[in-house]
């Protein structure tokens, strides 16, 4: 039978043969574009994402385009990677395999051999033995932490020429298992991450390149020499948390590394200050070592140090000699916590902005004791053993730049002379004061923060006008002392009171009249009854929004006041 012309007709159109053309559309089709296909349960927010975090997912899903460039497979309970599956997605850049069950088992040899556009890959917190024999030459970015790797293979990330940053700390990596060549060809390293291995030595061969190494918490008893002599880019190094000793190290070990900001020693068991450290270097941590002495000769290549951190050593009276430190000219911090120096090291920098030195020994501060730092704003003398009658009246005269002073935990019995009026905080807490007098705060305009907690201040030892010249108070802590009720004429300027732990059983009408601002008043712990609070105690106090009255005798009945922007939090037994 003839066939109609209508069907020779279709017979003869574009989609008969096989072309398209874009104004005849497809039989049974919209004008819309079809949806992409996704694996199941996963989401993919644009044509090159595929997401499938955090699904509980035990298989590789199926499905996944062929366009994918970025895969995230984090957070799920994956045991293998089916090479078939993988191969396929070879215009991936970015793949997340982190925190999965992925075994070197389940890890085929070349699974990720054809992903020649892999640039970022992350296998961290798996249960890896070994690292991947073979990784694209493409990658930027490996993440191999928090495995059970002992073994890396030399084209794992040898040959990599676009590779900058390699993560491979919590694992078990020995010296053995980190062949010599380990990034031979890969030029671009940045960031090498070896912490928390068994390393016993540097390794030797490390990528010049380096700006970052990572070698904390390892068994490192020796850098060989040379191991870091063409590493003239390293910035930060961390050796911290090792077993160096002084035999370990040479006094060539640092001495290439012209670019050398950061250096990390502490919890080592070094019982001098390593030699040959370059100019460059800015922040050196030698805490919880060994460290008897100082010498300044050691310190002659470190002219541009600022932060010197040498707390927990054994440094003693003799420890800081004078002149020690007199190489160090930019020399901005000094930390000497927790050693066992008699007094403040004398002829320190005289650029030094701040001196930490508690728990000490420090028994005096004589009139010229600090007179060679006078750009001090931070000083620390908290827990050692100055008494009042060993602080000389000048001690602190030179200090007019002093913001912060901490003399907290000592034997002190009065406020010390001649305080700089420079200070903005001042620690006093744990002292033995029994007096607080007008003429020893006098000049303390810009003080903000007071604290004279766990003392032995009654109301009566209070002379009339101490607060007066404190106009810019904020903090004042009076807690833990012997207080009967609320000290009067309290700085207009503040904020936050603390009275906890005192005795005190009654407030009332007027004891905050002049402090208008206040915020946060701590009354906890004291003898308050049902009715020791006036009712008008707070009604000048529209700022008001903590009232801390827990743990008196009797939960404590508190009016809050009525101008006040939003409610306090009250705090009650």
């Amino acid at each position: 039978m003839p066939w109609s012309l209508p069907l020779l007709l279709l017979l003869g159109s574009p989609l008969s043969l096989g072309m398209e053309d874009p104004n005849f559309p497809h039989l049974g089709e919209s004008s819309q574009p079809p949806p992409r296909a996704c694996p199941w349960r996963c989401s993919c927010p644009r044509a090159d994402t595929v997401d499938c975090a955090g699904l509980d997912l035990q298989l590789f899903p199926h499905n996944i385009t062929r366009a994918a460039q970025h895969l995230s497979l984090q957070n799920n309970r994956l045991q293998e990677l089916p090479y078939n599956e993988l191969s396929r997605l070879r215009d991936l850049r970015t793949l997340d395999l982190h925190n999965n069950l992925l075994s070197s088992e389940g890890l085929p040899d070349e699974a990720f051999e054809s992903l020649t556009e892999l640039q970022h890959i992350y296998v961290a917190n798996n249960k890896l033995s070994v690292a991947p024999q073979f990784l694209p030459r493409s990658v930027r970015v490996v993440d191999l932490a928090a495995n059970q790797v002992m073994e890396v293979f030399p084209l794992t990330f040898g040959e990599k020429p676009a590779l900058r940053s390699v993560y491979l700390h919590n694992n078990q990596l020995a010296n053995a298992g980190l062949p010599p060549d380990a990034f031979r060809g890969s030029e671009a390293v940045a960031t090498l991450s070896l912490s928390n291995n068994r390393l016993r030595y540097l390794p030797p061969s490390l990528p010049p390149s380096l700006e970052r190494l990572h070698l904390q918490n390892n068994l490192i008893s020796k850098v060989p020499r040379g191991a870091l002599s063409r590493q003239t880019h390293l910035r930060e190094l961390y050796l911290q948390h090792n077993q160096l000793t002084d035999g370990g190290l040479d006094n060539t070990t640092f001495s290439k590394l012209h670019s050398l900001e950061y250096l990390d020693l502490s919890h080592n068991q070094l019982a001098s200050v390593p030699t040959g450290l370059p100019r460059s270097l800015a922040i050196l941590h030698l805490g919880r070592n060994h460290i008897r002495q100082v010498h300044a000769e050691r310190l002659r290549g470190a002219e541009g140090l600022r932060y010197l951190l040498l707390q927990h050593n054994q440094l003693g009276t003799s420890g800081l000699p004078a002149g020690a430190l007199r190489p160090l000219r930019r020399l901005h911090t000094l930390h000497l916590y927790g050693n066992g120096l008699a007094r403040v090291p004398p002829a320190l920098p005289r650029r030094l902005r701040a001196l930490v030195l508690p728990h000490n020994r420090v028994a005096a501060l004589g009139a010229r004791d600090l007179a060679a730092t006078p750009r001090l704003t931070e000083l620390n003398l908290a827990y050692n053993l100055l008494a009042s009658a060993r602080v000389h009246r000048r001690a602190f005269r030179r200090l007019r730049a002093l913001r912060s002073l901490d003399l907290a935990g000592n034997q002190l019995t009065q406020l010390p002379s001649g305080l700089p009026g420079s200070l903005h905080s001042l620690r006093l807490q744990r002292n033995q004061l029994r007096a607080l007098e007008p003429e020893q705060l006098a000049g303390l305009a810009q003080l903000r923060e007071l604290s004279l907690a766990h003392n032995r201040l009654r109301v009566g030892d209070i002379g009339p006008g101490a607060w007066h010249e404190l106009q810019a108070l904020q903090v004042l802590d009076l807690s833990h002392n012997e207080l009967s009720f609320v000290p009067p004429d309290l700085p207009e300027a503040l904020q936050e009171l603390h009275l906890q732990g005192n005795r005190i059983s009654h407030i009332g009408p007027e004891a905050f009249l002049t402090t208008p601002s206040l915020r946060a008043l701590f009354l906890r712990a004291n003898k308050l009854h049902l009715t020791s609070i006036s009712a008008e105690a707070f009604l000048g106090l529209p700022h008001l929004r903590v009232v801390d009255t827990a743990d008196n005798p009797e939960p404590v009945l508190v009016r809050l006041p009525p101008k006040a922007t939003r409610a306090p939090r009250v705090g009650g037994s």
